[in-house]
């Protein structure tokens, strides 16, 4: 029997009375599976992913993260559930400044003290933690240089171990790889494929090129205008369905990036 990860339901966002990011959004992601979010820019994914960690408050509806409701929740009880969510952005958010290691010993922050935090104290098991999630993303031997002497692919690896030291349930990644050169980019989904099918994490992720939702999706939704137009399998998304979403005049090329205008891209992963 399958367990929700996360249960959304009649979840709007309004930012003010013209703006609308979210209409009536009901969505239900099962314990383990890669449900990737399409859909052009400014359709509301990133506002869904914000909505489900309370990074921002939705205007109405309800939200569930494995069965413990997140919409309400204050103080400690909220602390303590964004504790399973792990978190990776498109532009990185590290300190650059500071070392590789620190940067991921920062994941730890919902289960650490925070002053030991803010004076870059961590426990000896913190450390061996935060040196094995490295390992895991094929940067072992990174953890003493600063996070700006890396290259783009090895700064979104490096998002990813710190995700992977709160030890989290879920992942929100979004947009992950907008920011890297397309030929790195399967360089980072493969090791987000691999906390999703190895560690057992549930992965929501907000991308727009075709072939990496081809390869890593298990199902399939789409956002247009706010509101859920799509729901399937990437099998089944054919071009009818991709015109329907991004307009008649988007072309379905293999490859493109879809409602994307493009970033500069790395030399090395």
């Amino acid at each position: 029997m399958s367990t929700e990860a996360v249960r959304i339901e009649g979840v709007s966002k309004t930012f003010d009375p013209d703006v609308r990011a979210l209409v009536d959004i009901d969505l239900t992601v099962e314990d383990g599976e890669f449900l990737v979010i399409i859909g052009l820019s400014g359709s509301g994914k990133s506002t869904l992913l914000r909505c489900i960690n309370r990074l921002i408050d939705p205007t109405a509806g309800r939200i569930w993260l494995f069965g413990e409701e997140m919409t309400g929740a204050q103080g400690a009880r909220l602390r303590r559930l964004r504790t399973q969510i792990g978190m990776i952005f498109q532009q990185f958010n590290l300190v650059k400044r500071h070392t590789v290691l620190t940067n991921v010993l920062s994941g730890s922050l919902g289960r650490s003290s925070l002053l030991g935090t803010l004076l870059l104290r961590y426990s000896e098991e913190e450390v061996r933690q935060a040196r094995a999630a490295l390992e895991r993303v094929d940067l072992g031997g990174r953890g003493r240089s600063r996070a700006d002497r890396l290259s783009g692919g090895q700064q979104q690896r490096v998002a990813v171990a710190r995700a992977l030291m709160q030890r989290p349930r879920l992942i929100l990644a979004d947009e992950p790889v907008a920011s890297l050169d397309p030929a790195l980019r399967h360089s980072v989904m493969r090791h987000i494929e691999s906390l999703n099918r190895d560690e057992g994490m549930t992965v929501l992720c907000t991308l727009h090129d075709v072939d990496l939702v081809r390869r890593y999706a298990t199902r399939l939704v789409a956002l247009r205008d706010g509101r859920l137009v799509y729901e399937g399998s990437p099998d089944d998304f054919d071009n009818d369905t991709f015109r329907d979403i991004y307009g008649t005049d988007a072309e379905p090329a293999t490859g493109q990036l879809l409602g994307a205008a493009g970033a500069a891209g790395e030399e090395t992963a």
